[in-house]
Formats: C-alpha cells, sequence, structure tokens
C-alpha cells in the first residue's frame, strides 16, 4: 500500500497536513442526497483512508444532507489528534434534492452547529464558506455579511479557520479585510484552468489552494494525451491527472472522493507517480480554459 506522505504536506490553517487527502461528498447516496447504498463500505473507506495516513478529510453537513458527517463520526471518532476535518457552509438541500443559498445568520450559525453535533466536534477546524451566487462556478457579489457571521462564531471559539469555496480572486481580496483566509476550494483540474494565475498567487501568499471535482467531477476526464502518458508510466488516466495536480504547484491539496476501498487504494497510489517535466509540458496541452 503506497504511503500518503510521499504527497508532501502543507500548511492548512495552523496545521501541516498530507497534500493527498480524502472527499466525503461520494459517501452520500446517488446525487448527494439520501443514504449510500452499502453503509459498511463507506465506513471501512474512511478507515482504510485515516490508516493509509490521510489526515485531512473535506466534508459538509449539507452532503446528504447529514449523512456523511454521521458516517465520519461513526467511523472515526474519537478522531486521531493529526486529523484535520474541513467542512463547508452556504448551501442546504431541498427536498428534491436542489441546492440553495444558505447565507442568513440564523441559517449559518445552525449549518455551524449541526457540523458540530453530526461529527462529534466541540470545535471546527476549518470551515469553507461556499458561494452561492452561481452554483455552477465562481461568480461576483458581496461575501462581506456572511462572512463577519462567520467570523463572529470564530470569535465564540465554534470555528479555529475559515476559507472560501467556489469564489472569485475579489472575494477572496474582500474576505481578507474580515478575516484571515487560510484556503480556497474552487473547480480545478487538467482541463479547466481557470485558476491557474489564483493558484500562483496563492501558492506566493503561503495560501492553501483545495481543488474540487480534480478528476471532472460527474463528467470524468478523458483526452488521448491523457492515455498515452498514463500508458507510459503504468497508471490510470485518473491517477496521472491527480498526479499533475501534485506536481502543477506546493500549496494544492488534494481530496479525491470515493466510496470504494478498490478505489481509494488506486488514489492513494498516486502518492508513487513521480510525472517528468516532459510529461508535465505534454498535460498541460489539455486544458480547454
Amino acid at each position: 500500500m503506497s504511503y500518503v506522505g510521499k504527497s508532501g504536506t502543507f500548511k492548512l490553517g495552523d496545521r501541516t497536513v498530507k497534500r493527498l487527502g480524502y472527499g466525503a461528498m461520494q459517501l452520500a447516496g446517488k446525487g448527494v442526497f439520501g443514504p449510500p447504498k452499502d453503509r459498511r463500505e463507506a465506513i471501512a473507506v474512511l478507515r482504510e483512508a485515516v490508516e493509509s495516513g490521510v489526515n485531512h478529510i473535506d466534508t459538509s453537513d449539507f452532503y446528504g444532507p447529514h449523512v456523511t458527517n454521521q458516517i465520519i463520526k461513526e467511523a472515526l471518532h474519537p478522531y486521531k489528534d493529526d486529523l484535520v476535518i474541513v467542512t463547508k457552509v452556504g448551501a442546504t438541500r431541498g427536498a428534491d434534492a436542489s441546492w440553495k443559498p444558505a447565507f442568513s445568520a440564523e441559517a449559518l450559525t445552525q449549518a455551524i452547529h449541526a457540523n458540530l453535533r453530526n461529527l462529534g466536534l466541540d470545535v471546527i477546524e476549518v470551515v469553507n464558506l461556499r458561494s452561492m451566487f452561481d452554483v455552477h462556478g465562481p461568480a461576483e457579489g458581496s461575501l462581506d455579511e456572511p462572512l463577519s457571521v462567520l467570523a463572529d462564531l470564530q470569535r465564540q471559539g465554534l470555528i479555529k479557520h475559515i476559507g472560501l469555496s467556489n469564489v472569485t480572486a475579489k472575494q477572496i481580496e474582500d474576505g481578507r479585510k474580515i478575516t484571515d483566509i487560510v484556503c480556497v476550494q474552487n473547480q480545478y483540474n487538467l482541463a479547466n484552468r481557470g485558476d491557474d494565475a489564483l493558484i500562483d498567487r496563492l501558492v506566493a501568499e503561503g495560501t492553501a489552494y483545495v481543488p474540487f471535482f480534480p478528476l471532472g467531477g460527474f463528467s470524468p476526464l478523458q483526452s488521448s494525451t491523457l492515455s498515452g502518458v498514463a500508458a507510459r508510466f503504468g497508471a490510470t488516466p485518473l491517477q496521472v491527472a491527480l498526479g499533475w495536480l501534485l506536481k502543477r504547484a506546493p500549496n494544492i491539496l488534494l481530496i479525491p472522493g470515493t466510496s470504494s476501498r478498490a478505489h481509494l487504494r488506486e488514489n492513494l497510489a498516486v502518492a508513487d507517480i513521480i510525472l517528468s517535466a516532459e510529461a508535465m509540458a505534454e498535460l498541460d496541452g489539455v486544458a480547454v480554459a
């Protein structure tokens, strides 16, 4: 089994985490709604991830809703001292599984307490505020009010650190006038490169960048170039896509998700893949944005 520590480490708030983490979204049912088909396997995936050295888990109480956090608690509580659990707020789920903005002070406060309760925590290490001006990608709009609510909850001792998700560079800059922003979580992968300049800036500032949908999300990455590089390295295309992200910038923290132990092992094996400069240059050509 691969040693996750080979992926390197980076600061997330005041904690050092391995750059190869785990995203819990796929532990919920279809459409990130309702319970999983196999709860036992979901628990086994989490336990194997942590046993393999993963110490950064990304989740949210609106996954399910409540489902993934409750599974995390059942599988891993009491938590290892080095385990950093990151959650996000700013949305809620409709009865039809729709995603709805939840930015009011009441909604955000309720969300923090729900995360604490379902995870079995007294304080959350990192809370990301997810912008919902456009569900499908970053869109301008003021986050001052919801960020101020989270900053107040931080002062109350319920949150240690605050990050932002699905945001623009301006929203990050504006957010830093209210509170420290320790990480940014946006969609980014080999083919979707809109945050290239932002990532480079965050590297210089020492801020973690956590790409969601690192493998393309609900439409997995497909490219003849990617497949060709993978064949040369004796890896799968998706492993190479993760390996490219690890080498792209030292502040990138990966959170690939899965509900299968077999797939988890494939993801963690990425720590053993070292892409050459030639392969990186070839893969850079896959970008569509």
